[in-house]
């Protein structure tokens, strides 16, 4: 089979863009010059600086956090002895030997016990969308589709305390530096729900939308115990965006229905926008950004050339899909996310970037009006009267007529809640809508205070995902093609999550794209599959 696709058109012609792409960076004055800059910075003070940066060690286990686990995990060492001479674990005990006599010889069940409980619920953790899809949209289950997501964290809090509790998990000291800036924005969200609450329980749902899916950092750091627990989430979300990228590929093909709004009247070469199950193009987009730079890390990770082959479909199928979101906003974000991969996998993705787009603008009408209409006296008037200038503008106008430090309250403007929750009266002077900048909604519900507090989060999650990334695998040997010297090295794949994430970061600059939970379990998830690739990681590949 692999040398079949050696001597298909497709991988000859690969095989032969690539070196073709190389030669011509290499000879060229830009190219020259980034060598000799090269060169220059192996033997510079700026290299030794930067690497001492990112090797700086992780004292959290020294902290007061730290040892405040430290006691918690010595309590529930202690609960596990009482709990292993108990009736009710012997009886657990006694349920899971029955259950495996009982579907032994069933092809089924073998499949289903070959993940643990813990697996399994990893695999659901990645298959958040289409669960929560199924079970608000696709099925009336009422009360349990609107709790399910909080039944869901409690399940795994309970199954990470439980697995604690019988001294089983092996990842009981996986105290993270991020864990502090995280639990930090936790408390000043709360102090500023306490200080600005003119109607309650608007400010615990702000609060809740808020905070309450950056819980998954936590629980997916602890559930991952080993690499097959990260290769059970980590493939499981690379299909589900695969899935979906494929979905959103057919929609584009069959020209899906769209309301009118979602494109102008200067945009009628735009047939569709596509969205799958999403409902809405820009989160598509953003979940195409978030989960294709992995996928083209996988690309660089694997050894076999059929599975280098399904990667890089399976990328490009990403791609593809989010060309027909055109979302002007995912497209920056994802032109971020490749740069940073590129610069560190492979500089000449920089150049094959450049190409796909130039070609783009070329042969995609529909892509070139989508942009030029951002420089048009149009636009300019359509964003005045009803866009994202008069949406910043409110905000801000908002946000100064409250107290400006604590913010005019959670949940009450630039987000599903407020939308959800109408209480002021709309005039033709005031409306309710999303605030299509997620900093900014940050900054008008919460104040400087709040805003500060969460770039200082970001910028935690930006400095240790860069000393994961660092820590994770190997540099590559000077000289080889990163195709090839990047299989089994880990540090593609931490590439890859923290492109992804960055390119997300981008984003949320033109949306509010953690408003959806599933986005913000997802960002934080693979957050923590990041500490953990850095920081937690076994010496041996999953690949």
């Amino acid at each position: 089979m692999t040398e079949i696709f050696r001597n298909c058109f497709i991988f000859k012609s690969f095989s032969t863009l690539v070196p073709a792409i190389q030669n011509a960076w290499k000879y060229s004055m830009l190219g020259r010059l980034s060598f000799f800059l090269a060169d220059c910075y192996k033997n510079s003070l700026t290299k030794r600086m930067w690497e001492g940066f990112l090797s700086a060690e992780d004292t959290t286990a020294l902290s007061l956090y730290g040892k405040a686990f430290d006691k918690i995990r010595n309590l529930l060492l202690i609960a596990s002895r009482i709990m292993g001479q108990s009736l009710f674990y012997r009886f657990l005990c006694l349920a899971r030997e029955i259950h495996y006599r009982i579907t032994r010889g069933s092809i089924v069940f073998r499949q289903i016990n070959r993940l643990c409980l813990r697996q399994w619920l990893l695999a659901a953790f990645a298959l958040y969308l289409p669960l929560d899809y199924l079970l608000r949209v696709k099925t009336s289950f009422g009360l349990f589709a609107s709790a399910w997501e909080e039944l869901f964290i409690l399940a795994a809090i309970l199954l990470i305390l439980w697995r604690k509790a019988l001294g089983q998990s092996k990842a009981i000291g996986r105290e993270t530096p991020l864990d502090a800036y995280i639990i930090l924005f936790m408390a000043v969200g709360f102090l500023l729900m306490s200080l600005v609450d003119p109607h309650p329980y608007i400010a615990m749902a702000g609060y809740r939308a808020q905070v309450e899916y950056m819980v998954w950092f936590f629980l997916v750091i602890r559930l991952i115990e080993d690499d097959r627990d990260f290769k059970t989430v980590f493939y499981t979300m690379l299909g589900v965006g695969a899935m979906l990228a494929l979905h959103g590929i057919y929609q584009y093909i069959i020209a899906v229905p769209i309301p009118a709004g979602w494109v102008s009247q200067t945009e009628m070469g735009v047939r569709t926008r596509v969205f799958s199950l999403t409902g809405s193009p820009n989160i598509l987009g953003s979940l195409m950004v978030l989960t294709a730079p992995p996928a083209a890390a996988m690309a660089y990770y694997c050894k076999k050339v059929l599975t280098k082959l399904m990667f890089l479909g399976i990328t490009g199928a990403m791609c593809l899909c989010l060309l027909f979101t055109f979302s002007r906003g995912a497209w920056v974000g994802m032109v971020v996310a490749v740069i940073i991969f590129a610069l560190y996998m492979d500089r000449r993705l920089l150049g094959i970037l450049g190409a796909v787009m130039a070609a783009a603008l070329i042969f995609m009408p529909s892509i070139t009006s989508r942009l030029t209409y951002l420089f048009t006296s149009d636009y300019a008037e359509a964003s005045a009267v009803g866009g994202r200038a008069l949406r910043w503008v409110t905000g801000r106008l908002l946000l100064t007529e409250s107290n400006p430090w604590t913010g005019f309250g959670l949940g009450r403007f630039g987000g599903a809640v407020a939308m959800n929750n109408k209480l002021l009266e709309e005039t033709e002077e005031f409306s309710y809508f999303y605030m299509d900048n997620y900093y900014l909604k940050t900054m008008v519900e919460m104040g400087y205070i709040g805003i500060i507090i969460f770039l200082i989060l970001l910028a935690g999650l930006l400095v240790w995902g860069l000393r994961a990334v660092y820590r994770s695998g190997s540099e590559l040997a000077e000289g080889t093609d990163p195709l090839a010297g990047a299989a089994g090295n880990y540090k593609a794949i931490a590439a890859g999550i923290f492109s992804g994430l960055c390119g997300v970061l981008v984003h949320c600059y033109f949306e509010n794209i953690f408003e959806e939970p599933y986005m913000m379990a997802y960002f934080w998830g693979l957050a923590a599959m990041l500490m953990y690739l850095g920081f937690f990681k076994e010496e041996k590949s999953f690949g």
